[in-house]
C-alpha cells in the first residue's frame, strides 16, 4: 500500500545516500558549487585545472556592434496575419553579420579560471593523464566538494565550497607537493565570448586587469569594453604573488606547511572584507543543511520497485543543481551557470520548466528572485507588441537582460511563453493569497492577457477566434505560415485568460467582456478519431510528426485541462505514449509525459516516463541531463514539478496519498512539505 506519512522524514539520510562520487576526470561530469547567482564548475583536481567555468547572473559582456545603427539597422521580415503585415526579427540572408551580433550580444561571460599548477619530477606541468587514483565527492548536505587524487604517487586533498551570502569561493589544499614547492594556484581572466566556455583566451589586448596589492590580499579591477567587475584574492599564511602574463597571476605557498587556504571573490562592486576559509565552510554547511531541512522532501526508500533509488537520486540532485544554477536575479539559460548555451541568453518559454517547481516544493522565494525582471522589462514587451499592431505586452523567446528580442528563424514566432507570467502569479497567490500579491502582479497579468486577446483573430466564417498563422508551436517542427490552432496553445490561452479574469475579480474589478468573448469563442482543440492532434491541420500527428515535444498532452498534464474532454485526453495520452519517437524528444518531454499520465489515471506510465531508458532522458552521475544542449536543466526542473505533482496531487486529484504513483504496493511514497499543483 502506498503511504505518505506525517512522521518526519530523515532528511539527512535521504540526502546523504545520494552523495555524488566520481572517480575520473571529465568535462561532462563536473561538480559545481554556488549560491544561485554565481557558480563554479570544479573538475577532479578540486579547482578548474583542466575543465570548469565561472558564470553568474550578473556577468554579461557585449562586443561593439559591427554595423552602424545596431538593432535598429536590422531589416524586419513581414508575415501575413489575416491580411495584415506583421514585422518580425526573423533571419535575413543579407544581414548575417548583424543577425549574428544580435544573437550573440550581450552574452554571459566566464569571469575567470582558478587552477592548480603542479609540476612533476621532471619539471613539466601535469596533464589530465597525470591525475591518478581519483576519489571525488560532493557532500550535498554541506555543499562541500572533496577531491582526493595522486600525482606521481603523491597525495593531494582539496576541499572546495562557496560562502552563500557573497558567493566567495573557499579552497583548502593539503599535499606534500606544497612543501616541495611543486604546487601553485593560478588565477587567469579572459575576454568575453558567446561560445560554450564564455571565454576568449586569445585577445589579451582587448581588456584590462588592474592590480592592487595588500597584506594577504590582492584586488583586481576588470574592464572589458563596457563591462566592468571586481575580483579579490585572499589567503592564509605566507605566499608569493606573481604576474605571469597580461591577465594571469599565481600564488606560491611557502614551504613551511603542507596546507594552503585561500578565498576568491568575483563581484560587481569593490568588497572590503572576505570571509576566511573556515568561516565560508561553516556558512556553507549551515546554508545547505537548512536548505535540505526546509521545503519539500520525497522519500522512496521503502519501495519494492528496484528503480526507486534512481528516481530518488534524480529528485535530490535536481534540487541541488537548480539551487546552485537557477535561483538568481534573472531567468536562467538552459544550461544554467554550467556553460554558455544559446550564447548565455535565456528562453522565456523555458522559465516555467526551470522554476515553477519551486512553488510546489515550498521554495518560492528562489523563483521570486528572477520574477522582478518581468516588471523591469514590461515597457520593452509592450513596445514589441505595439510594433506589430497588438495591444498588451508580448514576451519574447530568446533574450538577455536587456530584453531585446533575438532574431531567429523560429523564436520571434513562438507564443506559448505568453501565459507563463499569469501561471507564476497563480502559483504565488496559492501560496500567499494577499492584497500585496494581487497588486504585485496586477499590471503583468493585465498586459499579458491583453496581448493574448489581441493576438486571437476572429474568423467571421467560422465565428471563432483562432491562433495563427503565423505561429511557431511548442514542437517548432512545422511550417510557421501553415500552422494554426495548436492544441497546447489553445488550452493555455483559455487557462491564462480564465485566471486573468479571476485576478481582476479578486482586485474588485469588473470582468473584461472581450476576454470572456475570446474564452467562449476560441476554436475547439483539434481532434481526429477520438484523439487530439498537435494542431488543426496536422492529420499525420501520430505517424510523421510524432517526434519533438508532444505538446498535445500538455493541456491534461502541465495545464489543468481547459477546453478538453477528459476521455479524449486519456486516449491522447495513451496514444502518445505508444507511438511517439522518444529518442527524438527533449529532456523535459519525459516529465511532461509523467504529469499527463498521472493526472489521467496512468500512474505506472507516469513512473515509467520519468525513468524512460531513452538517451534523451539520461541523467549522469553529477545529476546533469543529456536531453538537450548539454547540460539541459529544464529536465531537472520538470522532474521536480512532476514528482511533486505525483506525490502531493493536483486540484481535483483522487483523495488518496501520492495519487500519481502506482497503488499496487510497488511504490511506498513518503512526502512532506509539498504543495499540490493547480
Amino acid at each position: 500500500m502506498i503511504i505518505s506519512l506525517a512522521a518526519p522524514i530523515d532528511r539527512e539520510a535521504l540526502v546523504k545516500r545520494h552523495t555524488v562520487q566520481l572517480d575520473s576526470l571529465s568535462d561532462t561530469e563536473l561538480l559545481q558549487v554556488g549560491n544561485g547567482e554565481i557558480a563554479f564548475g570544479i573538475d577532479a583536481t578540486g579547482l578548474q585545472t583542466f575543465y570548469g567555468n565561472t558564470m553568474s547572473h550578473w556577468g554579461w559582456h557585449s562586443v561593439p556592434c559591427p554595423v552602424e545603427g545596431g538593432h535598429a539597422a536590422l531589416k524586419l521580415t513581414e508575415f501575413d496575419f489575416h491580411g495584415r503585415k506583421l514585422p518580425y526579427r526573423f533571419s535575413q540572408d543579407d544581414q548575417k553579420e548583424l543577425f549574428s551580433w544580435m544573437r550573440e550580444n550581450p552574452h554571459r561571460m566566464n569571469l575567470g579560471r582558478l587552477r592548480f599548477l603542479i609540476k612533476k619530477n621532471d619539471g613539466q606541468f601535469i596533464t589530465p593523464d597525470d591525475v591518478k587514483a581519483i576519489r571525488q565527492t560532493l557532500d550535498l548536505w554541506n555543499g562541500i566538494i572533496e577531491s582526493h587524487y595522486e600525482i606521481e604517487g603523491i597525495p593531494v586533498h582539496v576541499e572546495t565550497g562557496v560562502e552563500p551570502e557573497t558567493g566567495t569561493l573557499a579552497v583548502q589544499v593539503a599535499s606534500p607537493l606544497i612543501k616541495s614547492g611543486r604546487l601553485q594556484v593560478e588565477w587567469a581572466f579572459p575576454y568575453g565570448h558567446p561560445g560554450k566556455t564564455g571565454a576568449d583566451w586569445e585577445k589579451p589586448d582587448t581588456h584590462r586587469t588592474t592590480v592592487s596589492k595588500g597584506k594577504h590580499r590582492i584586488d583586481f579591477v576588470r574592464q572589458l569594453d563596457t563591462t566592468g567587475y571586481h575580483a579579490v584574492w585572499s589567503w592564509d599564511g605566507q605566499a608569493t604573488f606573481d604576474k605571469t602574463a597580461t591577465h594571469t597571476f599565481t600564488l606560491t605557498p611557502d614551504n613551511k606547511s603542507d596546507t594552503f587556504r585561500f578565498t576568491a571573490l568575483y563581484a560587481q562592486q569593490k568588497t572590503s572584507k572576505l570571509p576566511t576559509v573556515k568561516t565560508a565552510f561553516q556558512a556553507s554547511k549551515k546554508h545547505w543543511s537548512a536548505f535540505w531541512q526546509t521545503g519539500g522532501a520525497i522519500d522512496l526508500s521503502e519501495s519494492r520497485d528496484t528503480r526507486w533509488k534512481e528516481l530518488e537520486r534524480r529528485i535530490v540532485l535536481s534540487q541541488y543543481l537548480l539551487a546552485v544554477n537557477e535561483a538568481g536575479s534573472l531567468p536562467p539559460q538552459e544550461s544554467g551557470l554550467f556553460n554558455n548555451g544559446w550564447n548565455g541568453k535565456f528562453h522565456l518559454e523555458m522559465h516555467w520548466w526551470h522554476g515553477a517547481h519551486y512553488a510546489l516544493w515550498g521554495r518560492w522565494s528562489m523563483m521570486d528572485r528572477s520574477l522582478g525582471w518581468y516588471r523591469d522589462v514590461l515597457p520593452k514587451a509592450k513596445e514589441l507588441a505595439q510594433s506589430q499592431g497588438f495591444t498588451g505586452a508580448r514576451w519574447p523567446k530568446m533574450i538577455g537582460p536587456d530584453a531585446e528580442d533575438s532574431p531567429s528563424s523560429t523564436g520571434p514566432l513562438l507564443i506559448w511563453q505568453q501565459p507563463h507570467p499569469i501561471f507564476y502569479a497563480k502559483l504565488e497567490y496559492r501560496l500567499n493569497p494577499t492584497k500585496e500579491t494581487l497588486e504585485k502582479w496586477r499590471e503583468i497579468i493585465q498586459e499579458s492577457a491583453e496581448f493574448m486577446v489581441s493576438f486571437a483573430f476572429f474568423d467571421e466564417a467560422k465565428q471563432q477566434y483562432v491562433l495563427g498563422p503565423p505561429i511557431a508551436t511548442v514542437p517548432e517542427n512545422t511550417n510557421y505560415v501553415q500552422s494554426w490552432n495548436p492544441t497546447f496553445e489553445l488550452s493555455y490561452w483559455r487557462t491564462g485568460l480564465r485566471w486573468a479574469q479571476a485576478w481582476r475579480e479578486r482586485l474588485g474589478l469588473p470582468r473584461k467582456q472581450k476576454w470572456d468573448d475570446v474564452i467562449q469563442k476560441l476554436a475547439p482543440l483539434p481532434e481526429q478519431d477520438g484523439v487530439y492532434l498537435s494542431q488543426e491541420n496536422m492529420p499525420d500527428t501520430y505517424t510523421k510528426m510524432n517526434w519533438e515535444h508532444p505538446s498535445l498532452i500538455g493541456p491534461g498534464g502541465m495545464l489543468p485541462g481547459d477546453g478538453t474532454n477528459s476521455e479524449t485526453v486519456k486516449r491522447t495520452v495513451q496514444k502518445v505514449w505508444e507511438t511517439w519517437q522518444w529518442d527524438r524528444c527533449w529532456g523535459w518531454d519525459f516529465p511532461m509525459m509523467a504529469m499527463a499520465a498521472a493526472r489521467n489515471g496512468y500512474p505506472q506510465m507516469a513512473v515509467d516516463a520519468l525513468l524512460h531508458p531513452s538517451f534523451k532522458n539520461a541523467i549522469n552521475k553529477a545529476g546533469l541531463s543529456t536531453g538537450g544542449p548539454f547540460p539541459y536543466f529544464p529536465t531537472n526542473g520538470g522532474i521536480l514539478y512532476a514528482a511533486a505533482l505525483m506525490a502531493a496531487g493536483w486540484d481535483g486529484a483522487p483523495n488518496q496519498p501520492a495519487p500519481g504513483f502506482p497503488n499496487d504496493g510497488s511504490w511506498v511514497v513518503r512526502s512532506e512539505g509539498l504543495v499540490p499543483a493547480p
